[in-house]
């Protein structure tokens, strides 16, 4: 049995059993990758240069965008921003079958590209738009559904920690590249939502009963303006080379600090400790994961086991086509019982080698990861996305999958297209010079 072979087996079967157990991902993939190293080092080797990696892993100046985008999330889910975004989507969608669906679907867009949090967006669209929609005649699973399914949108809509993570893990692909090559991508999937909602709104005679009319439509541009210049300001900022995505997020916060304090006046300086503390708890949480993922990276490099795995799938067939699909349906089944973060981070190393040699682009090859990894937080059994949108919808799991489908089946096309159309993550990028 090849070295590459037996620290593979050593790796799944010890990850598995541990998070089968309930042992925290981070502890379970750095467990794994020491006794996965074992047979080739000894025990003191193995701990010290596990040590040095994770060490090594967080020693990044590109990370330190991830606790100020965090921060800049946080708050904005406290400043009151999602009701002026949901005002501004619901004048967009007018008096269309569904408009309030429709609403939350363009509302998660915006809002989740914002806040770069899916499940952020599902709870503040859903416990916002959804008692309205109830109000107004809306089946409750209508409505849930609609919100899960358009929620993670905001993840391929920049900013996203997600690209920042793949950027790293990739190699120092341009995390302005990846921002730019999800703005398709993100759009098509709430778009093909959107139909639909279309056509189940048209079947069930669901329409709005109220729009804004006059001075309203104009007091509801100008109260979305200042927080829609968050994106023009920052992505902007960073796609112009004024600054870098790790200042960029410092902006973000200064921003949404200034937003939320003096002008929507909607968070109160005594509020702030414990935004700052809870989102130091998510910090530690992924840079920590960042930093063991680091021991596992290495330790596939050492003992060949991405090469073990390309000529594995190269042997089944030579065809790009059949390749992609067949990491598609992998990823696929990886989202539904893993986090973004550890999977992007346990993964990359693994497949991106393969789709390299196949003449995939890097950027690509992370939309279409990310885009995959992303359809995992609305499906069971850890659907973070999927469980917080019940929630909210006060509705259970059980009466929600049937209208999904619907939703995934149009889901999984846009993901057809942006695996094997490379202009849908690559022409905009391409179009500001970034690849």
């Amino acid at each position: 049995m090849s070295i590459a072979l037996m620290s593979g087996i050593i790796i799944f079967i010890v990850l598995l059993i541990l998070l089968l157990a309930g042992v925290p991902i981070a502890v379970s993939l750095g467990i794994s990758s020491i006794l996965a190293i074992l047979p080739t080092l000894d025990r003191a080797a193995a701990v010290v240069t596990g040590a040095q990696r994770i060490f090594s892993g967080i020693s990044v100046f590109s990370l330190l965008a991830i606790p100020f985008f965090i921060l800049a999330g946080n708050i904005m889910n406290r400043g009151g921003i999602a009701v002026r975004l949901i005002n501004l989507a619901k004048l967009a969608t007018g008096r269309i079958p569904g408009a309030l669906a429709h609403t939350n679907a363009v509302a998660n867009m915006l809002f989740g590209s914002i806040s770069g949090s899916g499940t952020a967006a599902a709870s503040a669209m859903g416990s916002i738009i959804g008692p309205i929609e109830e109000a107004e005649g809306y089946d409750r699973e209508f409505s849930a559904s609609a919100n899960i399914a358009t929620a993670p949108t905001g993840l391929l809509i920049p900013p996203s920690n997600v690209m920042i993570t793949y950027s790293l893990v990739s190699g120092g692909t341009s995390v302005a590249a990846l921002f730019m090559g999800g703005y398709i991508p993100g759009f098509l999937w709430g778009l093909a939502c959107m139909v639909v909602i279309y056509f189940f709104a048209r079947q069930r005679g669901y329409r709005s009963t109220k729009t804004f009319e006059g001075k309203e439509k104009w007091k509801v541009v100008l109260d979305a303006i200042p927080s829609l210049l968050l994106i023009v300001v920052v992505i902007g900022g960073i796609v112009g080379g004024i600054f870098t995505a790790t200042e960029g997020s410092v902006v973000a916060v200064v921003y949404t600090l200034i937003l939320s304090l003096f002008f929507y006046r909607t968070i109160r300086v005594r509020e702030l400790p414990d935004i700052f503390l809870g989102s130091a708890e998510m910090t530690g949480i992924i840079i920590f994961l960042i930093g063991v993922s680091s021991i596992m990276s290495w330790v596939m490099a050492f003992t060949g086991i991405p090469n073990l795995v390309a000529n594995t799938l190269l042997g089944v067939s030579n065809s790009r086509i059949v390749i992609f699909l067949i990491i598609n349906v992998i990823l696929l089944v990886v989202g539904t019982f893993m986090d973004m973060t550890p999977a992007t981070l346990i993964f990359t190393p693994i497949f991106l080698p393969i789709c390299q040699k196949l003449g995939m682009h890097t950027v690509h090859f992370g939309i279409m990861m990310i885009f995959n990894l992303c359809i995992g937080t609305i499906t069971p059994p850890v659907g973070t996305t999927l469980f917080v949108g019940v929630k909210v919808g006060k509705t259970t799991i059980e009466k929600v999958v049937r209208p999904l489908l619907w939703y995934f089946f149009a889901i999984f096309l846009v993901l057809l297209l942006v695996t094997y159309v490379p202009g849908l993550s690559l022409w905009l990028p391409g179009l500001f010079g970034y690849i």
